[in-house]
């Protein structure tokens, strides 16, 4: 079956930034002119751009565009460090749960340090820091037709049906082309599970208090035309009870060294009703997204989204004055619950004690 056309979040040209509002999904496609960094900052924080592997290339692009309009006036590398730094320590407090954000400022604050060591010309270390950037954009599709790939072998061998029996698949919050470059992660499994035939039906739960489901997945999916539903979050573990999933498969934010795992708030009531089901649960995610630095999944610092999201509905309050409000964006899967987590260069291998050394 020939690939079907996918929809994009980042626009990108060398100088030129445009980002795809996802919070006027579905009802208007609006793309957003992002002139510099601190732009950008406001529209992760918003959550306009969302989805860990987007986050990232999204911030990594901002500070392409940034340097692109200021290289002139940076004259040494040393500039070019000091403005790399500074730009891409603010991005990092936008949105800090999603490892890739955390990892890409890293990385190319570590790039930036190396060529102001090595002496290298204002020029040439502006040229490099927006080159590396830039690649970013197409590693990440490559990647996630990588992850679609092993997954869709990994999910094939779980679930034990007859060799090319199509699978139900069910899944939460938005891990396809708008949380990413292109194509998806636990999305790209299922688009790489249709292009072999073998994708029977995928289920997609709304995700609140957000919709990412909802607004974002179902969109994906109905633009596709793939045989899919979407289903009330407190609906999924009926359905496994009704034995119409064969597996499920999401995304995360977030990987511990022993494989426990922060993702959208909500995948952890899939994966208890998936372990009481008998239904193989799977994480997908590219490996910026394996954190070997933090330990547990008790480590991880969980966001605290606005009361609002839960109870406003387009400005309009639904829910009591005076009710105090819980609202964590996410919450972590005990590596014992997951049955494998696929990246782009395999499923990471369980150890005998039923957790995950993402660092190996």
């Amino acid at each position: 079956m020939s690939t079907a056309p996918s929809l994009e979040a980042i626009r990108y040209a060398r100088g030129s930034l445009q980002l795809l509002d996802q919070l006027k999904l579905p009802g208007e496609t609006v793309f957003v002119d992002v002139a510099d960094c601190d732009a950008c900052w406001t529209m992760i924080r918003d959550m306009n751009v969302r989805g860990a592997p987007a986050i990232a290339i999204a911030a990594a692009l901002a500070l392409a565009v940034d340097l692109e309009a200021s290289k002139a006036g940076l004259s040494t590398s040393a500039e070019v460090c000091a403005f790399v730094a500074g730009k891409l320590d603010h991005l990092f407090t936008s949105r800090p749960t999603a490892v890739n954000l955390g990892e890409a400022v890293q990385r190319l604050k570590a790039s930036a340090s190396a060529l102001a060591a090595a002496g290298a010309s204002g020029a040439d270390a502006a040229e490099r820091i927006i080159a590396e950037c830039e690649a970013m954009l197409a590693d990440d599709v490559a990647a996630n037709r990588a992850i679609g790939a092993f997954g869709a072998d990994a999910l094939c061998a779980a679930v034990g049906k007859a060799p090319g029996a199509p699978l139900r698949v069910l899944t939460h919050c938005n891990t396809g082309s708008l949380a990413t470059a292109g194509y998806g992660t636990a999305l790209g499994v299922v688009r790489c599970l249709r292009e072999r035939g073998m994708l029977e039906h995928i289920y997609c739960n709304e995700t609140r208090p957000y919709n990412q489901g909802a607004r974002l997945t179902a969109y994906e999916i109905a633009f596709e035309k793939m045989p899919g539903t979407l289903i009330c979050d407190s609906a999924a573990a009926s359905l496994m009870q009704q034995k119409k999933v064969d597996a499920v498969v999401v995304g995360a934010d977030r990987v511990a060294d022993n494989g426990d795992t922060a993702n959208k708030i909500g995948t952890y009531n899939l994966a208890v009703s998936c372990a009481y089901h008998g239904v193989p649960f799977f994480v997908a995610a590219p490996v910026s997204t394996l954190d070997p630095s933090t330990k547990k999944g008790g480590d991880i610092v969980i966001e605290d989204r606005p009361a609002e999201e839960i109870t406003h509905v387009r400005g309009a309050r639904v829910a009591a004055d005076g009710i105090g409000v819980w609202n964590p964006s996410f919450d972590v899967t005990p590596a014992c619950l997951i049955a494998g987590i696929i990246t782009e260069k395999g499923v990471v291998p369980k150890t005998s004690n039923g957790t995950f050394e993402v660092g190996k």
